[in-house]
C-alpha cells in the first residue's frame, strides 16, 4: 500500500471542515473559547492592581489648625488616601473600620497645632484595616515621607528651627485585626469562599445534565414534582458536603495555620449556609441552560474565575476600577470574604455583615427565580 493510499489530503481536509462544523454547532463551548480568553486578558490588564490607591479614609478631626489641615491635603495628593467620612468619636471610627466602609482613620488630636509650634511633637494617629496587608502595605509605607515633606513649607521663617528637627510630628500607626501582616490570616479565611465556590457550582451543575446523559430526565420530569420541588431535592443533599468542606477549613485554620478566630462560629455557620445555598443555585441554574456536562463545566469555569479575580481573594478590591468593583460586588463570594474575614478577625457580629448577608440573599433569589424558569421550560 503507497502513502498516498495510506494518507489523504481529501480526507483530511473533510475532516477539518467537520470539525468547524461542529464548532458551529455547539455555540456555547466555540464561545467559551474566545470569552474566557478575553476575560483573562481584561481583567488581568485592566482589573488587576497590586499597588491600589484611593483607599477610603475616615478622618476624626479634634483640631482645626492649619497645621492638621495640611497634613490631610498631603496625604490626599498622594493618591493613597481619600476621605470619604467624617467621625465625631473613636467609636464611630471603630465601627467603620469593623464593617469595613474604609480602610483608615487618621486622628488630628486636639491642640495639635499649638503643640507642633511649641515643638512638643504631637501625634498623628493613623489607624489601619490590616487583615489584607496587600491593601494597605504601600499607604503605610509612603507615610512617613508624606508627613515630613507635607510641614516643610509652613515650617518657614519663624519655625524654620522646627523643620530642622527631626520628625517634628509622631507618627504612629495602628495596624488593627492582623498586625504582624501575616497575609495567611488573610488567605487562609478566603480559602473557605473559593473552595465552596468552585466545588458547590461543579457539582450541581452536573446535576440535571447528568439526569438527560444517562436517560434519566424523562423519568424525572414524569414524576408529579414541581420545578422547584426537584431542584430543592438536587440542592439539600449537597449542603451537608459544603459544612463538611467548612468544618475541615476551619480547623486547618485553627490547628495549622493559627488564623485567630474572634467572632461567633455559630454566625459564620449561619452565614455559610445562605453561600452554600447561593452557589448551589448557581450551579442548577447552569444545569437547566447547557445541553452536556462538558458544557456545565465549562459554565463553571466561566463564574469560578471573575468571582475569583474580581472579588478580593487574590489581589486587593479596593485597587481595581470602578467598573470591576461594580462586578464584584454582584458576586456573593465577595460579600462572603467580608464575612469570613470579618468575624474570625474582627470579631464582627450580625449588625456588622448584615449588608453581606442581604446581598448574598438577593443574588440566591435572582438565581433561583432563573433557574426555576429555565426548568419550566424543559417541561415544555
Amino acid at each position: 500500500m503507497s502513502l498516498t493510499e495510506r494518507f489523504s489530503f481529501a480526507r483530511l481536509g473533510a475532516m477539518v471542515w467537520k470539525e468547524f462544523i461542529q464548532m458551529r454547532r455547539d455555540r456555547l463551548t466555540f464561545g467559551m473559547m474566545i470569552g474566557i480568553p478575553m476575560i483573562q486578558l481584561v481583567l488581568f490588564g485592566f482589573a488587576i492592581n497590586s499597588d491600589p490607591k484611593h483607599l477610603p479614609t475616615a478622618v476624626l478631626l479634634a483640631d482645626h489648625g492649619p497645621q492638621g489641615r495640611t497634613l490631610l491635603q498631603a496625604m490626599k495628593n498622594s493618591s493613597y488616601f481619600d476621605f470619604a467620612k467624617v467621625v465625631e468619636t473613636e467609636q464611630a471610627a471603630h465601627d467603620a473600620l469593623a464593617r469595613g466602609e474604609v480602610l483608615f482613620v487618621v486622628t488630628i488630636p486636639e491642640d495639635f497645632s499649638r503643640d507642633l509650634l511649641r515643638g512638643e511633637r504631637p501625634v498623628l494617629l493613623v489607624e489601619a484595616d490590616a487583615t489584607d496587608p496587600a491593601a494597605t502595605s504601600n499607604a503605610i509605607g509612603s507615610l512617613r515621607t508624606v508627613v515630613d515633606t507635607a510641614l516643610a513649607r509652613d515650617l518657614q521663617g519663624p519655625l524654620a528651627s522646627l523643620a530642622s528637627t527631626s520628625d517634628p510630628v509622631e507618627l504612629r500607626i495602628h495596624a488593627h485585626y492582623n498586625p504582624d501582616a501575616n497575609t495567611q490570616f488573610n488567605i487562609v479565611p478566603g480559602l473557605m469562599g473559593v473552595i465552596l465556590t468552585m466545588t458547590m457550582v461543579i457539582i450541581t451543575g452536573l446535576a440535571i445534565t447528568r439526569e438527560r446523559e444517562r436517560g434519566t430526565m424523562e423519568n424525572l420530569l414524569s414524576m408529579p414534582t414541581r420545578p422547584l420541588e426537584v431542584m430543592l431535592g438536587k440542592i439539600i443533599p449537597y449542603i451537608a458536603v459544603g459544612y463538611v468542606q467548612v468544618g475541615l477549613i476551619l480547623l486547618a485554620a485553627r490547628f495549622l495555620f493559627d488564623v485567630p478566630m474572634y467572632g461567633n462560629l455559630g454566625l459564620l455557620l449561619v452565614a455559610a449556609f445562605l453561600f452554600i445555598l447561593a452557589n448551589l443555585a448557581v450551579g442548577i441554574t447552569f444545569s437547566t441552560v447547557v445541553k452536556n456536562q462538558l458544557q456545565a463545566m465549562q459554565m463553571s469555569f466561566f463564574f469560578f474565575l471573575p468571582s475569583i479575580l474580581l472579588s478580593g481573594f487574590m489581589f486587593p478590591f479596593r485597587g481595581m476600577p470602578g467598573w470591576a468593583q461594580v462586578i464584584g460586588e454582584c458576586l456573593p463570594l465577595t460579600h462572603f470574604l467580608r464575612i469570613v474575614r470579618g468575624i474570625l478577625l474582627k470579631g464582627n457580629g450580625l449588625p456588622e455583615i448584615a449588608a453581606e448577608l442581604w446581598a448574598i440573599a438577593l443574588f440566591t433569589a435572582v438565581v433561583l427565580t432563573i433557574g426555576v424558569k429555565r426548568y419550566r421550560q424543559t417541561l415544555d
